[in-house]
């Protein structure tokens, strides 16, 4: 697509805070919190649970995203999509591996080496349909037809048709039984964002918003370096076990956790002074332990500027006094407590 044909793509400085009634902020937060919560149980209660989270594929649908000029959450919720998307596929080619023949007798089962093959080779066509599906969740935006999916693939060298791109979304979908309205880490972002500024924060939300979705981009880039660093600081060892990081994939589900981190991260690099005050807030809104937030914003900050020496490192202020509680998850009825308190919310 020609690139003086393009539409104009959203900007940070379209997007208002401030305009939506107090009920309305609390009930959507109380929402996501247990949205939130449901999440972190169910990884936590799945044996084996895993993400796939390569950097590349997310720098790829980043880039995509910016090449159709499609806004931030598309791109957040296109991820998430394939995310999700692969690992059904890997579940389920895991569970045709092998088949029993008997009672303790198992053998390797003749279609899942060419199921396998089949998915690695259609993977940018299943990107590129994920990418689709989640336009069309923003359709008040911009949506990517399939004229512009097929140049684009075409472009790459793949010579699919119409048909087959529309059997690749409706794949997709069927994966994931049509369940792809999904939450993202910018929804959590600017919920706060919006609360924050109810509470009086010193920093204005708009311009914290512009530096979160930076750091949210560069969580997404950095995922493996980000939560590797917050696995070290959770369980006070620089190797921590197999079980340990099984254990803390549930953490990975933590959007909350996430969207506090990226704030704190954020007034930091904007507002040294305010930095505690931010924090505090965001304790009293989530129910997350200061110490959890400031030890993600830590590592955000870290992995961020690309610090390699312990003098080169961002230390957010009062940091170096705190000894590393557990992060997150937290037990529900606290953060739930928190979230229906409406006093503690907007006051």
């Amino acid at each position: 697509m020609d690139r003086a044909a393009r539409p104009r793509s959203a900007s940070l400085g379209d997007f208002q805070f401030g305009a939506v009634a107090t009920e309305t902020i609390e009930d959507a937060l109380l929402y996501l919190a247990r949205r939130n919560e449901q999440a972190v149980r169910e990884a936590t209660g799945q044996q084996g649970h895993f993400r796939f989270r390569e950097p590349v594929l997310a720098e790829f649908v980043f880039l995509l995203s910016e090449q159709w000029c499609l806004e931030k959450s598309v791109r957040y919720q296109a991820v998430e999509i394939l995310e999700r998307f692969m690992v059904k596929q890997a579940e389920d080619i895991c569970a045709q591996a092998t088949v029993q023949l008997g009672d303790s007798e198992w053998t390797e089962a003749p279609n899942w080496r060419v199921r396998k093959e089949r998915l690695c080779s259609q993977f940018v066509l299943r990107l590129v349909s994920c990418v689709q599906l989640a336009s069309k969740l923003s359709f008040h935006y911009k949506i990517i037809n399939n004229v512009m999916a097929l140049h684009f693939l075409q472009g790459l060298g793949y010579p699919y048709t119409k048909e087959e791109l529309l059997e690749s979304e409706l794949d997709v979908l069927k994966s994931l039984d049509f369940q792809i309205n999904l939450s993202t880490p910018l929804e959590y972002v600017e919920m706060l964002l919006e609360v924050l500024g109810y509470n009086g924060c010193v920093v204005p939300a708009t311009q914290l918003h512009a530096t979160c979705l930076t750091l949210l981009d560069l969580v997404y880039l950095l995922h493996g370096p980000v939560y590797e660093s917050l696995l070290r600081a959770a369980v006070g060892d620089a190797t921590p076990s197999q079980l340990q990081g099984e254990k803390f994939c549930s953490v990975e589900e933590d959007f909350m956790l996430l969207a506090a981190g990226v704030i704190a991260a954020s007034a930091f690099m904007q507002n040294h002074a305010c930095w505690s005050q931010v924090v505090g807030h965001l304790h009293s809104i989530t129910g997350i332990t200061a110490a959890s937030i400031a030890e993600f914003s830590y590592a955000v900050l870290t992995h961020g500027v690309g610090a390699s020496t312990p003098g080169q490192q961002p230390v957010p202020p009062g940091r170096e006094a705190w000894v590393p509680g557990p992060l997150l998850p937290l037990p529900p009825p606290p953060r739930q407590a928190e979230a229906t308190d409406t006093s503690g919310l907007m006051s």
